[in-house]
């Protein structure tokens, strides 16, 4: 699938700015809502997203702030917002009736936002699966840490400097390597002037694990099926978190990926994908 493949189509006005999205899959089948990470975008999703249309509805989004989503001055990127954003979109997409309610995927960040959707802002899903999720402290790569502790720095590198950085850190979280084409892609939109300035917004607006202190004494509140789901060569946040993290769901179902890092939709597509299928058939 080439970059011109994936078209977010439409669009939502929200409290963080206009949210560019759109839909694949039976307009009848069960709906299913991905969300996407930092450094990224919906476009990492690509893949498992087209093999989950087949017998789903899926959802796809740029958060505020990344990809083809408003990029604005002073705008709100923390993670509170992005999940008070997806609580609003569940109610444009007709998502939150007994009969409608998605099973939500969130990916690093996606996690938080879909874990603070639910637990803070009363979204209401089907089921929830967390892939390499932002969720427990101390999360966060070592390059992200290093960011959040001097994004005011940073924020000043002459733009040759600040393309370096991104292409590092994004190619960082792949295990194996990504593909030039699937790179560009992703880094593309932080490297515009009003890209650079989101780009260390939402380091800066999301320090070190506030997001997560005040829902991690929460999750033995889940009362609905959880996946966990994690690479097993994750970098940014080692695999130990994945046994961790499931340890404080009730009943949360722990599913390794191998040879996956963090970004384990580019890695391992199709083991990915299989992963959730499978996780979507069960009996609730």
């Amino acid at each position: 699938m080439t970059a011109a493949d994936w078209n977010l189509d439409r669009s939502f006005s929200g409290s963080s700015g206009q949210i560019r999205w759109t839909s694949l899959g039976p307009a009848d089948a069960p709906p299913v809502v991905l969300v996407h990470g930092t450094p990224f975008s919906s476009y990492v999703w690509r893949q498992p997203a087209r093999a989950l249309a087949r017998q789903h509805r899926v959802y796809v989004w740029d958060l505020p702030g990344y990809g083809a989503s408003e990029t604005s001055p002073g705008q709100d990127l923390s993670l509170d917002t992005q999940a008070r954003v997806l609580t609003e979109l569940l109610d444009h997409w007709g998502l939150t009736g007994e009969g409608r309610r998605p099973t939500v995927v969130g990916h690093d960040f996606g996690g938080c936002v879909a874990l603070r959707a639910h637990l803070v802002h009363g979204a209401a899903y089907a089921r929830l699966a967390l892939v390499d999720p932002v969720a427990i402290r101390p999360w966060g790569s070592p390059t992200y840490r290093l960011l959040a502790e001097h994004a005011d720095v940073f924020r000043q590198l002459p733009p040759d400097l600040h393309e370096a950085l991104v292409h590092r850190y994004i190619a960082s979280g792949s295990h194996h390597g990504l593909h030039p084409e699937t790179h560009a892609r992703v880094v593309a939109p932080w490297l515009t002037e009003a890209g650079k300035e989101s780009f260390y917004r939402q380091i800066e607006q999301n320090p070190l694990w506030a997001a997560t202190d005040d829902i991690q004494g929460r999750y033995g509140e889940l009362d609905l099926p959880v996946l966990v789901a994690w690479g097993a060569e994750d970098s940014w946040i080692p695999v130990e978190r994945a046994h961790e993290l499931a340890k404080l769901i009730p009943g949360a179902e722990l599913r390794i990926i191998e040879g996956a890092g963090h970004l384990v939709q580019e890695d391992a597509p199709a083991e990915l994908a299989t992963v959730l299928g499978e996780f979507l058939r069960t009996a609730p």
